[in-house]
């Protein structure tokens, strides 16, 4: 059930947008000779050009397989996160793209390209394991269960530095998930316990008497 007012097909036209963008730059690329794309050069770490492709780096792809196993779990966790609203949803993108790339300028291998969308993902898989801590809602908890149990074990093994993969971008990507999840839900609701609610109770028995 969707939480606001927001139709689903204007959530349904944000994430078309993003994943759009994303095959728009690979369609365009592939009539480029490989390594060379439309958007630029991704993030090179440590270098003043890098640090300025932070934002664009995700809508580049190294190939159509590459953009495909991306767009999969944007498209499912993405889904997941709008449920809540488009605010929200942005919000993430926003954080998670600036922790995961940030990171991997300052940590990510040097003399490299870093591309894709990868780290946005698991920034994604991240504030949905981690918001439950902080909202405290039952449709959070089933949703993060899920995606656990879809996800956790892929996401896991792709921390692991691997050659050719941009391991800082995953976990890096991971940390912006939890920081978005702990900076949209800043405060944790109080929970009502049983001695609590008793009380309340009480004290509106007092005050009736």
């Amino acid at each position: 059930m969707l939480e606001n007012k927001e139709s689903l097909k204007a959530r349904a036209i944000v994430l078309s947008i993003f994943i759009g963008l994303m095959w728009f730059v690979r369609g365009i690329d592939s009539f480029l000779p490989h390594g060379f794309s439309s958007a630029g050069v991704g993030i090179v770490p440590r270098t003043w050009s890098g640090l300025h492709n932070i934002p664009i780096a995700p809508f580049i792809h190294e190939d159509f397989d590459h953009l495909l196993s991306n767009t999969i779990p944007f498209l499912i966790l993405g889904a997941l996160i709008l449920v809540r609203g488009v605010i929200e949803f942005v919000f993430v993108i926003f954080v998670t793209t600036f922790v995961s790339g940030f990171g991997t300028w300052l940590f990510g291998e040097g003399n490299a390209q870093h591309i894709g969308a990868s780290g946005i993902v698991f920034g994604f898989f991240g504030y949905l394991v981690f918001r439950t801590a902080f909202d405290r809602r039952v449709s959070s908890a089933i949703i993060t269960l899920a995606v656990a149990i879809a996800y956790g074990s892929a996401m896991t093994w792709s921390l692991i530095p691997e050659d050719h993969v941009s391991w800082s971008g995953h976990f890096f990507g991971f940390i912006g998930g939890f920081a978005a999840a702990r900076m949209r839900y800043p405060h944790r609701p109080r929970v009502v316990t049983a001695e609590m609610l008793s009380k309340v109770i009480d004290f509106q028995s007092k005050k009736t008497a």
